[in-house]
């Protein structure tokens, strides 16, 4: 297994099959740099372009079709003391009557403190010129190329990951992709300092950053939407619009996840997630919103057939 550090000179706006940055083995660890989501990098200078232009894509040896792709967010660093955000909700998360109310939507500019561990606002408004958050950073667009020979826009997200904006995707954390060409072809990009459920502003604290992650190669398992897992909960995530369609991607998922790797049935299946399942709306500004499906790791105790 082997540590590999990687500076990209090279972005993509797709997660489609382009010629791989890096190849890796199963096993292996990557240090990259990120660029933010209108391609501005931790010194201030533009090598990419938006939308959230990608790091990669990491071929990983071994992986082919019907396989999972686990990847352990193993740190998150931010590596530029300042970030952006817009400054009024999205027009689509209010009522049609409340967006007359708001002024235009402009970018707004955040200090981050990496030492504090928070981020204010560059020129707050009065009410708020006491006020930060914590820097809880996480990854915003990330996944594998998708099947057919597609390229589809970092803008949005499908079942093989992408722009989904979900705060759950942070350090500590497994995911896992479906892979469908050979290698996986691995991006990521798009790191936020902090983020709301929903991304309702059509941003989280956008910066630059330096992800530590490894990679890990599941043979002959087949899964059809990104999964999770952290020290408390598995979960499961959903991408389409309409919303519901996203929360009915993302249970199914769950479901099949119970049947295959716990030794449930429907019925049994149904009982745990009937009281354990909890809903994060991730997104709902992208052009697919995405929905995560949560259950503790405590409600599955008892069950006959335990598995992680």
């Amino acid at each position: 297994m082997t540590t590999h550090r990687f500076s990209p000179t090279a972005f993509y706006n797709t997660l489609g099959s382009h010629p791989p940055a890096l190849r890796i083995a199963d096993g292996d660890t990557v240090i990259a740099e990120t660029v933010d989501a209108r391609g501005f990098d931790r010194h201030g200078n533009k090598p990419g372009e938006r939308p959230n232009p990608m790091t990669g894509p990491f071929f990983i040896e071994g992986a082919e079709p019907d396989d999972t792709l686990v990847v352990n967010i193993g740190a998150i660093r931010m590596t530029r003391p300042t970030g952006w955000t817009f400054q009024v909700l999205s027009p689509n998360v209010v009522d049609p009557g409340a967006v007359s109310r708001f002024p235009e939507r402009e970018k707004t500019e955040w200090i981050i403190d990496i030492a504090a561990n928070r981020a204010r606002l560059q020129s707050p408004p009065p009410s708020l010129k006491d006020w930060s958050v914590a820097v809880e950073p996480m990854i915003g667009c990330f996944g594998v190329a998708p099947d057919m020979g597609q390229a589809i826009s970092t803008a949005t997200s499908g079942r093989y990951g992408g722009n989904m904006d979900y705060r759950g995707f942070c350090t500590g954390v497994d995911v896992m992709f479906p892979v469908s060409v050979p290698g996986a072809l691995f991006y990521l990009g798009d790191v936020h300092a902090q983020q709301c459920d929903g991304e309702i502003v059509g941003t989280g604290i956008e910066t630059a950053a330096e992800v530590t992650f490894s990679v890990k190669v599941v043979k002959g398992k087949a899964i059809g939407w990104p999964r999770g897992r952290n020290a408390t909960e598995i979960f499961t995530v959903g991408n389409a619009r309409p919303l519901d369609q996203a929360l009915q991607h993302a249970t199914t998922e769950m479901l099949d996840w119970l049947i295959a790797d716990y030794g449930l049935d429907e019925v049994a299946a149904s009982h745990i997630m009937g009281q354990a399942v909890r809903y994060d709306i991730a997104n709902v500004f992208n052009p697919a919103y995405s929905v995560a499906c949560r259950i503790a790791l405590d409600a599955l105790k008892g069950v006959t057939r335990y598995a992680s």
